[in-house]
């Protein structure tokens, strides 16, 4: 216990301000050939390095003018500090180091530091010097303190009260079991009194390590959409390009885009953003070689201060050195704090906030900023539950919340099945059929971050106020993974400006995932197809099964409406009919009685269930010659439905293209009849004798075969594939293959 009480002792605020850092011309000649340096500087403690400041381009006596406070554990361990020079895209170059020992230091008083910066391997060059300001304070309002004292008075009380009884013990031979027993209670007291205190300042070390991991102060989410117009580095008018990104010691690479100049990336990368002032992120474009060293495109530079934090930014930067413009969106996300009382006061949470939103948002402001829909505040409470991803059989968690192109995310919460975030987010609504998705992540240092769990709200569902547990599902959203997380949401938005937006175009989303080849979402969108056709192939045969008086009683019924329909139709009954079957669902769906939904859900995850049944190789060879055979069906149904609609619709252009002049001719007599009917003959009588003639020609001849006149025509018709499979055996081939 000896060791862990040492390391809190001593915990001291080092508060430094690096002013300026003379370099001799000399020595910034070896470093660079412009005679110039890119200088930054690092500081480490115990060997962990604790901050680095920014990077002062092209400057030999940089200012920077940054000020930092640093925790210590010890004053035995120096302050390192390390000068570098940054070099894009190479390693960066050392310019000198120097320590800062703190014992050295006063305590509340500001002290002009200047360190002479040395090479360890060549001590007796001179690389200049780094001035600072620095404050030595312990750290205020510890309780580490009172428990250290807290302890201390616990060990001297116990080694008095032992004393107290063994003199009892030997004074009073009489009640020697009496104090014995009492002796024994008094300890066991004392122990679990200890054992609360000691556990209490456990809580208080772990609390303090997560500050620790918690060194930046926000996250910067870049999206990498696409580039336009780059430069050709290939011999084929091409490039090859990807992307990196760097801000500080942070490094991402995007993947390559093989032989183009516009190419289409949609990646995701998230930064730490450890100034609170914002900092720079270098990009650099650069051409994919194979063997050799690859090309540079151009590079370009974000300034994080001057973008406005919590919102998505669409950059278009033109690349320097180089051609084109790159597309990126850009989101800088203030780091929140573990405990709920750091967060803001949200706003709808305040009636007066609240009352002012639904103000902006009534009906009588319906025409004003119809852009602006409404708005939705998001609060990510908790996650229970969820899937271990690391060795330990921990996660470290993370939440992204997303609409449309707008994406923020929460704090870490590291090893941790059971995460509480305490976060809200607001969003402004531009349509309001968008879907919120909120994904949760599990953070990996030196890889991305592996998915855990989604759910997608659509926001048309959302009940306001409401706290509700979302199961986690997976990425496709067909199935359940493991986990669930706690959503509070609230919808406020105008229905005038939402009904007004359905009209407009749907926003494109940026961030989409490429499509797979997947024969199980090819089987999928086979059978929604086949659903959809069966559906009205159904219509049909019931519609026929009244032409041929299957039932008279709903023959006579359909017969009756259609006259009455054809005699009193107007083309305001397009639209009631329309109205019908939207009334008939919706009250079978206020009854309770529609399970059509039911059903459909069932239909599409009727082939996942399939794959379960798998007990033995046997069934495994069955299942998947199933499969094989059910992919071999669908093909020769795609390829059938194809080759149907592609002959019909060259059928019809080889008819006016007098591909067979005597059905051309046919085609002129039936439409110039058609032309010369229709206009003496008002429409309403002829669809009136037509239907009389489908419902009366059963009854007229009960064995007649059923038939459509226009398809019997076009059929004779031949296609395009007919008509070159026809051309190769012509006549003038035959001769002059057997003149050769």
């Amino acid at each position: 216990m000896g060791p862990f009480f040492s390391i809190y002792l001593f915990i001291y605020h080092v508060f430094v301000f690096i002013q300026t850092k003379q370099s001799s011309y000399n020595v910034a000649c070896k470093i660079t050939y412009q005679c110039t340096s890119d200088p930054y500087v690092k500081f480490k403690i115990a060997g962990k390095e604790v901050f680095r400041s920014k990077t002062i381009h092209k400057n030999l006596n940089p200012v920077w003018d940054e000020r930092v406070s640093l925790l210590v554990e010890s004053l035995r361990d120096p302050l390192y500090v390390k000068v570098f020079d940054y070099d894009f895209g190479l390693q960066d170059d050392f310019m000198g180091s120097a320590y800062l020992y703190l014992e050295s230091l006063e305590h509340q008083r500001t002290l002009d530091v200047t360190l002479d910066l040395k090479d360890p391997q060549y001590p007796e060059h001179n690389l200049g010097s780094l001035d600072l300001a620095v404050t030595l304070s312990p750290k205020e309002g510890d309780a580490r303190d009172a428990t250290m004292l807290l302890r201390r008075n616990w060990k001297r009380s116990i080694f008095f009260f032992c004393l107290f009884c063994g003199w009892l013990f030997l004074s009073i031979h009489i009640f020697y079991l009496c104090w014995c027993f009492f002796f024994f209670v008094s300890m066991l007291v004392c122990k679990c009194v200890f054992k609360c205190i000691w556990l209490q300042c456990q809580s208080m070390r772990l609390s303090d390590v997560h500050r620790k991991a918690q060194l930046w102060r926000g996250i910067v989410s870049i999206s990498l959409i696409e580039g336009r117009g780059l430069q050709p580095m290939d011999t084929n008018g091409f490039s090859d390009p990807y992307v990196k990104f760097r801000m500080g010691h942070q490094k991402y690479k995007s993947k390559t885009i093989p032989k183009t100049l516009n190419p289409q990336w949609r990646e995701q990368f998230d930064f730490n953003m450890y100034e609170e002032q914002g900092g720079y992120v270098d990009i650099t474009v650069w051409d994919k070689d194979a063997g050799k060293k690859d090309d540079f495109l151009g590079r370009a530079t974000i300034d994080l201060s001057l973008l406005s934090k919590e919102h998505t930014h669409k950059l278009d930067l033109p690349l320097e050195e180089g051609e084109g413009v790159l597309v990126l969106l850009v989101t800088l996300t203030a780091s929140a704090a573990v405990s709920i009382s750091d967060l803001s006061v949200n706003m709808l949470d305040d009636p007066h906030e609240r009352h002012q939103i639904m103000q902006r948002y009534n009906l009588w402001r319906s025409l004003h900023n119809l852009k602006d829909v409404g708005v939705v505040q998001v609060k990510v409470i908790r996650a229970e539950g969820l899937m271990a991803a690391d060795v330990t059989g921990k996660s470290d968690p993370f939440c992204v919340v997303e609409l449309s192109n707008d994406r923020l995310q929460t704090h870490t919460v590291y090893k941790n099945l059971n995460p509480e975030w305490n976060k809200v987010f607001t969003f402004n609504v531009k349509d309001i059929h968008s879907v919120l998705e909120v994904t949760v992540y599990d953070e990996d240092r030196d890889r991305s971050a592996d998915f855990l769990g989604k759910v997608a709200i659509p926001l048309l569902n959302i009940q306001n106020g409401e706290r509700k547990a979302y199961a986690l599902k997976s990425k496709e959203l067909t199935g359940p993974t493991k986990g669930v997380i706690f959503l509070e949401i609230d919808v406020i938005f105008n229905a005038v400006k939402a009904g007004l937006r359905t009209l407009i175009p749907i926003e494109q989303k940026y961030i989409e995932e490429e499509p797979r080849v997947s024969k199980q979402l090819l089987l999928q969108n086979f059978n929604r197809v086949r659903r959809c056709i069966m559906f009205l192939i159904n219509a049909g045969c019931y519609i026929n099964s009244c032409f041929e008086w299957d039932s008279p009683q709903r023959s006579i019924c359909a017969f009756v409406l259609f006259v009455v329909v054809v005699w009193n139709f107007e083309f305001y009954m397009i639209p009631l009919a329309l109205l019908l079957p939207l009334a008939w669902n919706y009250i079978l769906i206020t009854s309770g009685k529609d399970t059509r939904q039911d059903q459909v859900v069932e239909d599409l995850l009727e082939d996942e269930d399939e794959d379960f049944d798998k007990d033995d190789k046997d069934s495994e060879r069955k299942g998947f010659m199933n499969k094989l055979y059910a992919i071999q069906d669908v093909c020769i149904s795609v390829q059938n439905a194809l080759d149907e609609v592609a002959s019909y619709g060259e059928r019809i252009k080889n008819t006016f293209n007098w591909t067979v002049p005597f059905l051309s001719w046919l085609a002129i007599v039936a439409l110039g009849v058609a032309t010369i009917i229709i206009y003496f003959i008002p429409l309403r009588y002829i669809v009136l004798a037509w239907g009389v003639n489908k419902f009366t020609k059963k009854l007229r001849d009960p064995y007649t075969i059923d038939n459509n006149e226009l398809l019997d025509f076009l059929s004779r018709v031949p296609s395009d594939v007919q008509v070159v499979g026809k051309d190769r055996l012509s006549p003038h081939s035959m001769v002059f293959t057997h003149f050769v």
